[in-house]
């Protein structure tokens, strides 16, 4: 499956590097973003390296994931795709 990256985690004065929130396609409500709770996840960079994460919680009501990154992502990975295993 795949999913697009909407933002960093960010509160009123700090911002989670490794902490992003993703819309998974075709998910649309919150039961559907349960369902993936747990799945690892892979972003390729432009240079070809991995950076592996996990689905650790769903974000809202419209099915959006909040994704944990074993590192930090650079700010031009907002808009990428990743792949959810």
């Amino acid at each position: 499956m795949k999913g697009i990256i909407s933002n960093f985690r960010v509160s009123r004065h700090t911002m989670k590097g490794n902490h992003l929130i993703v819309k998974p396609d075709g998910v649309a409500t919150k039961e559907g973003a349960v369902k993936l709770v747990g799945k690892h996840v892979v972003w390729k960079s432009p240079a070809g390296k991995e950076i592996k994460g996990y689905v650790a919680k769903e974000h809202g009501r419209n099915g959006f994931v909040r994704v944990v990154f074993e590192r930090g992502l650079p700010g031009q990975s907002i808009g990428d795709k990743i792949e959810i295993q």
